[in-house]
């Protein structure tokens, strides 16, 4: 954690999602501060802070109401439907000595060779991770620039910073590179037509022979 983020918040009176609404209209981001059994605050944020120290990767930080400092870990951030605009922030207290369990996104990095071949899958874009609450990384990195058609990178193979454990299973698929899918042929050859070849039945013959 970088110790000089500091953002400010205040206290929040007017609840609901008109209210929020108004508030986002002014440049402010509703949101809440709870944990550690204390009573659970609504607060806004500056959306010009806010996103100052999302910029400096920040995920736990120190926030300033009315005088009073606290630490907190940024828990979610709810986004619009476009995944751009941010409607509300969840901050959870916490302190320098307990762990604490969050979902970190997975970042790519580099261009797999085995690609010319084959296609990119990614089964695991977020992982559940425990670690020391101030060292909570922004992401856990995947390096693929080795991997070749037919290859994967498992939970148990990943580098992960000190003192974070991934809680998936040690065995599941983080990213591999697959073949493409080869569709089954429709097209009939050269001259063959698409019409299957009619069936006389002997009933039929002796429909044909009553008219």
């Amino acid at each position: 954690m970088s110790e000089s983020m500091v953002l400010k918040v205040e206290p929040r009176k007017e609840l609901g999602g008109r209210a929020a609404a108004r508030l986002r209209k002014q440049g402010l981001i509703p949101g809440v501060i709870y944990g550690h059994k204390e009573v659970t605050e609504s607060v806004t944020v500056n959306l010009t802070d806010l996103q100052t120290v999302l910029r400096h990767h920040s995920r736990t930080l120190d926030i300033e109401e009315k005088g009073k400092k606290e630490t907190v870990l940024i828990q979610e951030i709810q986004h619009d439907h476009l995944g751009k605009a941010i409607l509300h922030i969840d901050f959870r207290r916490i302190s320098a000595d307990e762990s604490v369990t969050v979902v970190v996104p997975v970042e790519l990095r580099g261009i797999a060779p085995g690609t010319s071949a084959g296609v990119l899958d990614q089964p695991l874009h977020t992982l559940h991770v425990k670690c020391p609450a101030l060292k909570v990384p922004e992401v856990i990195r995947v390096t693929i620039d080795k991997l070749q058609l037919g290859q994967a990178i498992h939970v148990k193979e990943l580098v992960l910073p000190e003192g974070v454990t991934v809680l998936e299973d040690k065995d599941a698929v983080v990213v591999q590179v697959k073949l493409h899918k080869v569709e089954a042929a429709t097209s009939t050859l050269p001259g063959e037509g698409t019409a299957e070849p009619e069936v006389i039945t002997a009933k039929k013959k002796v429909d044909e022979t009553e008219e």
